[in-house]
């Protein structure tokens, strides 16, 4: 019985832990990453609606924060924030700034925010650096995709971190996502807020189900990427020295189906 008891108790303890994707992160304090987003946004790869003027295709500037698994910036079928909201709107990102500040004085769940400059067309590269640490492994971040309703591409939550050492390099497609707060089906739709507010979908090539969504392609299985993040550990280098910009080739983005 007394075996028991204390069996008992450990486990109750242990279920008390948190237990986020970086509880088991080992590796050494800090990392540095340079992350590249490429815009794989062409007429050729997205040719329905293709926005060729007032505004043209382009992406508006990447906002990200590295964190720990007590922060949460966006996730897939949840209700967005205002933050979130306003950026994947507006492309303002002052509410979302503060929500990420105020995340970070509270529980100390955020260890940095970073910005890369926005994209004046649909393809190309932007590219800066982002800092993470042991008990704060995640990478979150938005892009707007612009001009759209409340569209946007990002990841929430890559965890950096594999045991005892932190990755060297990791790349990851990107795909649209519907913020759930405006109903526009287009990329030039004008301002109808969606009332009650929605959870934040993936947007696919046959959802939503209309010939009016700017992305359905009802003759493919999947849509293609829309862009991609890589993110490249910065090896240490001599004081002084600054580490090399890595420039990626951008890749091919074509849809082999024929659309119309």
């Amino acid at each position: 019985k007394v075996l028991w008891t204390v069996l008992v108790t450990m486990l109750g303890y242990a279920s008390s832990l948190p237990v986020g994707e970086d509880a088991l992160c080992t590796a050494e304090d800090l990392a540095k990453y340079r992350i590249i987003f490429i815009g794989k946004w062409s007429q050729t790869a997205f040719p329905k609606q293709y926005p060729l003027y007032r505004p043209p295709a382009q992406w508006s500037s990447l906002l990200g924060v590295t964190h720990s698994s007590d922060y949460s910036m966006w996730k897939k079928n949840e209700y967005a924030s205002n933050g979130v909201r306003d950026f994947a709107e507006k492309g303002e990102a002052w509410a979302l700034m503060k929500e990420i500040e105020e995340a970070g004085e509270k529980i100390q769940s955020v260890h940095g925010i970073f910005s890369a400059p926005a994209i004046s067309s649909g393809t190309g590269q932007t590219s800066t650096e982002l800092e993470v640490h042991a008990r704060h492994p995640l990478v979150s971040f938005v892009v707007r995709i612009v001009p759209s309703p409340d569209w946007f591409v990002g990841i929430d939550s890559l965890n950096l971190c594999e045991g005892g050492h932190w990755m060297d390099e990791i790349s990851v497609d990107l795909f649209p996502y519907d913020a759930g707060t405006d109903s526009g089906f287009t990329f030039s739709s004008p301002n109808f807020a969606t009332i009650p507010q929605d959870t934040v979908t993936e947007i696919t090539c046959s959802s939503p189900s209309h010939p009016a969504n700017s992305f359905y392609y009802p003759k493919l299985k999947i849509l293609p990427p829309i862009a991609q993040v890589t993110m490249v550990k910065i090896r240490k280098s001599q004081p002084g020295l600054s580490a090399p910009f890595i420039n990626l080739p951008a890749k091919s983005n074509e849809i082999i189906d024929t659309v119309s």
